[in-house]
Parts: C-alpha cells; structure tokens; sequence
C-alpha cells in the first residue's frame, strides 16, 4: 500500500447509533434484510391466516363473518386494521418469493454473478413485489 493510498476504516465495535446511520447498504443487502423480515412476518401473522383459511372455509355462516370481519370489524378491532394486516401479510408473501428466487438464481450461479446484476435483480425484486402488491391491495381495499 502506498503512503498516498486512503486506508480504510476498521470497525472492532460498530455503534448502532453513530456507525449503521452513516453505512450504505447495497440494494441487494437491503433485499435480503427485507427478505428476512418479510418471512418473520409470515411467521408471525401464521394465526391470522390460519384464522382465515378456517373461518372462509368452514360454513355459509363462517364465511359471513369472515367477510364482516373485512367490511365492518371484528369486536373491537376496526375492519381497517384487518385489511392492513392482510396487506402486509401479502407484501410479505410476494416479496419472500421474489427475493427467494433471487437467492436461488444467486446460489445456481454464483460464479457469474457480478455486483450490476446483484444490484439490478434487487431493485427488479423491490419493484415487482411492490407492484404486485399495491395491485392486490387495490383488490383487497375494493378499488377495482
């Protein structure tokens, strides 16, 4: 190394409030962190489906409920919060498989994998699932 070359910095011990503000995550890291999330997420919200696939499925009368439950309410949670509960259950939904596949191309072929591709693919993930799901929350919210 040169005596003109900048050395870089080292980090022994990263301050989450001074260090991880001024780090710039890579788009394809942002992904995977989403990536993550996205599948706590459904893990979290696995009551809340398996509420819904039970309470759809179940009987005529069930069903009336579950639809309800979206329209009008369930007790004292608004039928607003269900419908943004569902929305992000979906958003995490649409984008784990994305950036699933994602990881799967990555892993099917790693050696040809440059940064531009890393970095294209993510934000390809970021707005196809996006876009995916402002689609179905349009559904979901009844504009269309």
């Amino acid at each position: 190394m040169t005596d003109q070359a900048k050395k870089r910095p080292e980090f022994r011990n990263i301050n989450v409030f001074s260090d991880l503000p001024t780090y710039r995550l890579p788009w394809a890291g942002k992904v995977s962190i989403l990536h993550r999330i996205s599948g706590m997420l459904m893990f979290i919200l696995l009551p809340f489906v398996f509420w819904m696939f039970d309470t759809s499925l179940s009987s005529e009368i069930s069903f009336a409920t579950f639809k309800g439950a979206f329209n009008e309410g369930l007790g004292f949670v608004p039928g607003w919060l269900i419908k943004l509960a569902t929305l992000g259950l979906i958003w995490g939904y649409l984008h784990h498989l994305c950036a699933g596949i994602r990881h799967i191309l990555v892993d099917m072929n790693h050696e040809r994998i440059t940064k531009q591709w890393g970095a294209s693919s993510a934000i390809a993930v970021l707005v196809v699932s996006l876009g995916l799901t402002i689609v179905l929350g349009a559904k979901l919210f009844g504009l269309y």
